[in-house]
C-alpha cells in the first residue's frame, strides 16, 4: 500500500510537469494542423477535431471557474507580490498567479491525504496518522514558496554569469557605431539566455509605446540582484545627464569580469571545506573498515582462543 501511494504521487507530479512543459508545443502544432487542413479543404477533419476537444473545453471551463474563485480570494497586494515573484522566477511552467494558487490549493488537499495514507499503511495509530497529515499540510504551505525562491536564485545566478559577456558584446556594438537599441537588437540576435530574453522583452515594450526608462526599470524589477540594479541605474543616469553610455558599459564590463574572477576564486577556496563533510561521513568510515576490519577480526579470534 505504501509503495502504491508513493508511485501514484510521483506519477501525478511527473504527469503535471510533462504536460506543462509540452503544452505550448502541442498548442502550436494543433494550430498549424488546423490551418493546414483548412488550406487543403479538409474542413471535416477540423470539425471532427473540434468535436473531440469537447472534454478539453469542459476542463478549461472548470479551470476558469476555479481561477475565478481563487481570484476573489487573493488580495490585490498579495497578488502583486506573487506576480512579481513569478516574473523574477521567469514564470516557471508558464504559471500565472491563479495557476500558482490553484497548484498550492491542490498541494494543500493532496499532500495531507497522501501522508495520512502512508501513516495508515505503516499502521502507526491515529495519533501518528494525524501527525503525518499535519506534516503534509506544512509541506503543502512551504514547498511552493520554496520552489519559487529556488527558481529565482537559479535565474539570478545564471543571469549574473551571463552579464560580463553580454556587456562586452554590447560595448563592442556601441563602439562600432550602432545606437543603444540597435546594439541591443544585434546582441540579442547573437546570444541566447536570460539577459537576452529580458532585454528582448524591454525592446518589445518600447515598440509598444513604453519609454526606455520604463522598459529598463522592468528589467530591474524582474532581475533584482545588485549588479543588474547598478547597471540599469547607471544607464538611466547616463541617459538623463547626457553621458556616453559606451564609457559606462566599458567600465561596468571590466568590473563584472573582475567580480566573476573573484567569485570563481572564492568558490575554489570553499571547495576543501565542502569536501571535508563527505570525506568524514562517507569515505573515512569505508577506509577504516577496509584497513582495520581484518585486524579487528584477527584480534577477536585471538581473544576467543
Amino acid at each position: 500500500m505504501l509503495i502504491i501511494c508513493f508511485l501514484l504521487t510521483v506519477t501525478l507530479i511527473s504527469l503535471y510537469i510533462v504536460l506543462k512543459l509540452f503544452e505550448p508545443k502541442i498548442k502550436v502544432k494543433k494550430r498549424i494542423d488546423v490551418f493546414v487542413n483548412i488550406e487543403k479543404g479538409n474542413i471535416r477533419d477540423v470539425e471532427e477535431e473540434e468535436g473531440n476537444s469537447a472534454i478539453k473545453n469542459i476542463i478549461q471551463e472548470l479551470r476558469t471557474s476555479v481561477n475565478d474563485y481563487l481570484g476573489k480570494k487573493i488580495s490585490s497586494k498579495k497578488e502583486t507580490t506573487l506576480e512579481k515573484k513569478l516574473l523574477q522566477a521567469g514564470n516557471p511552467m508558464g504559471m500565472t498567479v491563479l495557476d500558482f494558487q490553484a497548484l498550492k490549493l491542490a498541494f494543500i488537499i493532496i499532500l495531507p491525504l497522501v501522508f495520512a495514507l502512508y501513516g495508515k499503511a505503516l499502521r502507526i495509530g491515529f495519533a501518528g496518522v494525524l501527525l503525518l497529515s499535519f506534516v503534509g499540510l506544512l509541506l503543502a504551505f512551504v514547498l511552493p514558496g520554496f520552489y519559487l525562491n529556488l527558481k529565482i536564485k537559479q535565474r539570478y545566478k545564471q543571469a549574473l554569469k551571463e552579464l560580463p559577456d553580454f556587456l562586452d558584446l554590447l560595448t563592442v556594438c556601441l563602439e562600432a557605431g550602432l545606437g543603444f537599441d540597435g546594439a541591443l537588437n544585434k546582441v540579442i540576435s547573437k546570444r541566447s539566455g536570460i539577459l537576452s530574453t529580458e532585454f528582448h522583452i524591454c525592446i518589445e515594450e518600447m515598440r509598444l509605446g513604453k519609454t526606455r526608462k520604463e522598459g529598463l526599470t522592468g528589467i530591474r524589477e524582474r532581475l533584482g540582484f545588485d549588479e543588474m540594479k547598478s547597471l540599469i541605474n547607471s544607464i538611466l543616469q547616463a541617459e538623463k545627464l547626457g553621458i556616453s553610455i559606451v564609457q559606462i558599459l566599458r567600465i561596468k564590463s571590466r568590473e563584472e569580469r573582475e567580480k566573476r574572477k573573484q567569485r570563481a576564486e572564492e568558490e575554489a577556496m570553499k571547495a576543501p571545506i565542502k569536501i571535508l563533510f563527505p570525506l568524514v561521513i562517507f569515505i573515512f568510515p569505508s577506509i577504516f573498515t577496509v584497513l582495520l576490519g581484518p585486524a579487528i577480526i584477527q584480534f577477536m579470534n585471538t581473544l576467543g582462543q
